[in-house]
């Protein structure tokens, strides 16, 4: 009780997500990214037999992406200690009460498909991107959380990193259009905070520096990026839009538009693009 007491929250309210659009806005966007997901399902069923069954379970058969979420999910997640059953209704049950849930799930799935290459679709991220997966688990895993369930919040964290390798504490704060690319060894700590339209590669950790209580977590802004293997430790802000180089330790503030890295990791720059975030260059200058 005396470390609950020691947690500071005053600025875990950030305001985060879907403030840029009104309710009708949102949904709409919303029908069309779903409506997007299912056309590419329908093809894909019909090119690739060995997929007809995960597709339809997942998808075709499936009214909302709130329901698809809930679905893929729990095909996931579940087992022995909580099987399918049991699972896919509560986590729909989750994602139907708190709308903004599956709102900021969709915008990841527009962020990934709009900086990922690789992805051909919003669908692929739901049926096979962990980072996406994992992401969206530890939303129903903060929801918990906010609601004082906390012992399943810290259960459905625990499950997610052993199957899917990633660690975020279901008490940090992180907004919408976040790309956790491959995704791999990412931990996030209990305090920190991630506004949205982030983008962050495999095994990066937002973490503490030692066993002190309260905000202890780094601040991502709108518009960073961060590369692999970067460390940042401590209650640190990293401004908008500001890019840290792989594999860089961080230690202190980063200006807005900055380039950093190193261990320790210093300015080396401004940043190359308007939004690194958004652009993903791993480039450290324009040279």
């Amino acid at each position: 009780m005396q470390h609950e007491s020691q947690l500071q929250a005053s600025d875990k309210h950030a305001n985060l997500c879907h403030t840029a659009r009104t309710l009708e806005e949102n949904r709409a966007e919303l029908a069309l990214i779903w409506d997007g997901v299912r056309q590419a399902a329908s093809e894909i069923s019909e090119e690739e037999s060995h997929l007809h069954h995960l597709l339809e379970d997942v998808i075709l058969s499936r009214e909302s992406l709130t329901e698809s979420l809930a679905a893929r999910l729990a095909r996931r997640l579940s087992r022995e200690d909580m099987l399918r059953a049991e699972l896919e209704p509560l986590l729909f049950g989750i994602l139907d009460t708190n709308e903004q849930l599956v709102q900021s799930a969709a915008w990841d799935l527009q962020a990934i498909y709009e900086r990922d290459p690789a992805c051909q679709s919003a669908l692929e991220p739901l049926l096979f991107y962990k980072g996406f997966l994992a992401i969206t688990a530890y939303r129903v895993s903060h929801q918990l959380w906010l609601d004082g369930r906390k012992a399943l919040a810290l259960y459905f964290q625990s499950v997610v990193s052993e199957i899917f390798g990633v660690d975020i504490h279901p008490g940090a704060t992180i907004g919408c259009g976040i790309l956790l690319d491959h995704a791999t060894s990412v931990v996030v700590g209990e305090t920190a905070i991630i506004h949205d339209n982030v983008s962050i590669l495999h095994e990066v950790t937002l973490g503490g520096t030692g066993n002190e209580v309260g905000n202890r977590h780094p601040i991502v802004c709108s518009g960073v990026l961060i590369g692999a293997g970067s460390k940042i430790l401590g209650r640190v802000t990293i401004g908008e839009c500001a890019k840290i180089g792989a594999g860089s330790v961080v230690l202190e503030d980063v200006p807005a538009h900055k380039t950093v890295a190193g261990v320790p990791a210093i300015i080396v720059g401004e940043s190359c693009e308007e939004n690194p975030a958004m652009d993903m260059n791993q480039r450290l200058s324009d040279e």
